[in-house]
């Protein structure tokens, strides 16, 4: 059998080398974060077939693919995105296009869910805090303070897709109610649904946020949700820094509206406020939900292999909802 032509790629910005190996074996790849992107788009823009795009939006939205830049690719037929968030990619304008939009759901569901367990652990019993008490040599001078404790919470996730259900079943061995809200009730889950977000606030102890980002979720924990939660809760964000008014959790912060907060998301990643750095009742990570060699490397494999099936005239494997699959022939 011959082996399929060497389409031409769009790489939006650095990806694992092992993703970037196998796509130059497989392609031809142009890079949009290296040179001149217009002059780039002049160029290739018009034989570009296939785009392959990283987590987030970067480098001031040079990773994002935006209906703008889809328009500059009057031939691509698939984007492939790593990461199970795809907020970074106009679904609507691929859609629109009948460019297929593919993400790396499955492979890093265990992971997340593992680290939100450990993060709320860390967030409630204030493990970091503990530790630099020890490391600056405070112990001798009197133990660390108490703490609060998971052992009197409900718990409450704010949606219940393959992570929230992973999560949930992570949280059910410690004995603990669980609700969640999500715009319809999950089949056969055993959890109380709320379909309303302040009322589920008012409900629970503690809040998971674990839902996509983009234009829908934009600022869903706001002030209202955060006081419905109220002094002795605690926020989790494993979401995405968008679904949440990043100023409106600092001040409830600053002001004991709620009791602490577990960060592994921010509105204008790298850059975290410094208000936030500067509080001691929040536990901040640096968006390492999935961040294992593990998952990273299935993650990445994911990728290439939607683009190699599409190269192959094969349906990619993972599609978004939004998006179709492409006709063939």
């Amino acid at each position: 059998m011959a082996e399929p032509s060497r389409p031409d790629l769009l790489q939006t910005g650095p990806m694992m080398p092992m993703v970037e190996a196998q796509l130059s074996q497989h392609f031809t790849v142009h890079r949009l974060d290296q040179g001149d992107a217009d002059q780039l788009l002049a160029e290739v823009g018009g034989r570009i077939r296939a785009v392959a795009t990283g987590v987030g939006s970067t480098a001031g939205g040079k990773r994002r693919v935006t209906g703008e830049l889809l328009a500059r690719l009057p031939k691509v037929e698939i984007v492939a995105n790593f990461g199970v968030g795809y907020d970074a990619v106009d679904v609507e304008a691929a859609a629109a296009r009948g460019i297929v939009v593919t993400n790396t759901p499955g492979v890093l569901d265990d992971e997340v869910a593992d680290l939100t367990i450990g993060l709320l652990l860390a967030t409630i019993r204030q493990i970091p805090q503990a530790e630099r008490h020890l490391r600056a040599g405070l112990w001798p001078q009197g133990g660390f303070p108490l703490t609060a404790t998971l052992r009197d919470r409900t718990i409450g996730l704010v949606g219940m897709g393959r992570i929230g259900q992973a999560i949930a079943r992570r949280l059910a061995g410690f004995g603990r109610p669980i609700a969640y809200h999500s715009r319809r009730a999950v089949e056969g889950l055993p959890y109380d649904h709320y379909p309303d977000l302040l009322a589920l606030a008012r409900h629970v102890d503690v809040l998971i946020a674990i839902i996509p980002g983009g234009p829908e979720t934009t600022h869903l924990i706001n002030a209202d949700v955060l006081a419905a939660l109220g002094p002795t809760g605690v926020f989790i964000n494993v979401a995405r820094g968008s679904v949440v008014d990043e100023p409106a959790l600092i001040r409830a912060l600053q002001q004991g509206t709620i009791a602490s907060a577990g960060l592994d998301v921010f509105a204008h990643e790298p850059n975290v406020p410094a208000e936030l750095v500067a509080l001691d009742n929040v536990v901040l990570l640096p968006h390492v939900a999935s961040a294992t060699h593990a998952t990273r490397n299935a993650m990445g494999q994911l990728v290439v292999d939607n683009l190699l099936a599409w190269r192959e005239g094969r349906d990619p494997l993972t599609p978004v909802p939004e998006t179709p699959l492409p006709a063939r022939a």
